[in-house]
Formats: structure tokens, sequence, C-alpha cells
């Protein structure tokens, strides 16, 4: 591979001393991208079907958006710097979970584990982890049912068992995380604590208006006129 690419690849990291092994590296690092972005797809489709699905027997979408991103070279390498794994393409496969991401916003609490059990459900999916932190929040306040599941990608000459995670939530839960992370990566916020403090109440807020309006949608589907 073209030293130029190589560069590229794994440029505008803040960790020094990045071995010359790693750059040798290169060309695999950009397989392990095209294969999180071919599991990637794969996860997504099947989301969109269950969506698609649900919404003809239900006549709604409990899935309002699906998004999704693969890491770029700076956070796999400041992750596995900061595990304490070696730093080679080999250790981020064997190391890294969250290569591959993909985040489901939901419109009700109740339908994050509904989704959530149709996909696991399905032949192919390995469900490896759950982490709900819906039932038991981040001390700063973070809801979110997190999986980490494996998945095929069939290629042209084999099938490649594919770590991704799979966060799921609802959209009030992804607005405070989203808040939340600006925060978080910000540096040299004035009285940090402070606005640490206001978001882990809004996180409470959140969370009960979130009960809340799921009370409200059931009690409107009971209503027959």
């Amino acid at each position: 591979m073209d030293r130029g690419l190589q560069r590229k690849l794994l440029e505008n990291t803040s960790i020094t001393n990045i071995p010359e092994e790693l750059y040798e590296q290169a060309g695999k690092m950009e397989e392990l991208f095209l294969y999180n972005r071919c599991a990637i797809k794969e996860i997504q489709t099947k989301l969109e079907i269950l969506n698609d699905e649900l919404a003809m027997k239900t006549k709604r979408n409990p899935i309002e958006s699906i998004s999704s991103r693969v890491k770029n070279p700076r956070s796999i390498i400041e992750k596995i710097q900061r595990k304490g794994f070696p730093l080679t393409v080999e250790s981020v496969w064997e190391n890294l979970n969250d290569v591959a991401g993909v985040r489901v916003v939901c419109s009700f609490i109740e339908d994050i584990y509904d989704v959530a059990a149709m996909f696991m459900k399905q032949d192919d999916i390995e469900v490896l982890e759950i982490k709900d932190y819906i039932k038991n929040p981040k001390p700063n306040g973070y809801r979110s049912l997190h999986l980490i599941v494996q998945v095929p990608i069939f290629l042209s000459d084999k099938a490649l068992p594919m770590k991704v995670e799979v966060q799921i939530r609802t959209i009030a839960m992804d607005f405070w995380a989203s808040l939340e992370h600006q925060v978080k990566y910000k540096k040299g916020i004035p009285d940090a604590e402070e606005i640490s403090a206001e978001l882990k109440e809004c996180a409470e807020t959140i969370s009960a208006t979130d009960s809340k309006m799921q009370d409200i949608y059931h009690k409107i589907q009971n209503i027959r006129i």
C-alpha cells in the first residue's frame, strides 16, 4: 500500500510513538474498516425489515431512526492504548467490540425491549453481551440498552463473523446522550460539576417523562370510539 495512504489511515491521533509496524498493517486496517461497514449494513437491514413488519402489524413504526458509525483510526488507537492492549490490527479484532456501532431510536421504552427481543431471536445473530443501562443507569444518568452481537458477513470466498455494538434508546434518551457527549469531550468548561449535576437531574426527569408518555399512549390505545 502507498505510504501516503498508510499515513492517512492513522493520522490525526493524539498518540505519540506509534510503532512503525502499525503503519505496515494499514492494508489490514483498511480491510477491518470494510468488513465493519459490511457488518453495519447487515444489522441495519435486519432492523429495517423488523420495523417494516411491525408497522404493517401494529400500524405504527416503533423505530424512529437508525444511524451507524465505524470508529475512526484515532479512536481505535486511543482505546487500544488506554486499555493496555497491543497496538496491532489483530488486537483490535480480539479486544474491541464497538468498532462497528448501530444506534436505534425508538418511540417508547417498551419498544426498545420488543425490538431487541425480536432482533436477538434471529438465527444468525449471536448475542455476546447485554448491558441494560435503562434498568441500571450509569452514575451520570445515562440510559440505553446496549447489545454486543456477532453477525456473519458473506464475502466472495468466505463468511466472516463480525462484532457490532447496537445501542437502543428512546428519543429523549438520545437527546440527553448527545448533549452529555458534548460536555464530556469539551475541555475547560466552567462549572463542569454543576453542569453534570444538572444533566443527571435532567436524566431523571426524562426517564419519568418516558414512562408517563408510554402510559398516556396506552390510555389512548384503550379508548374505543
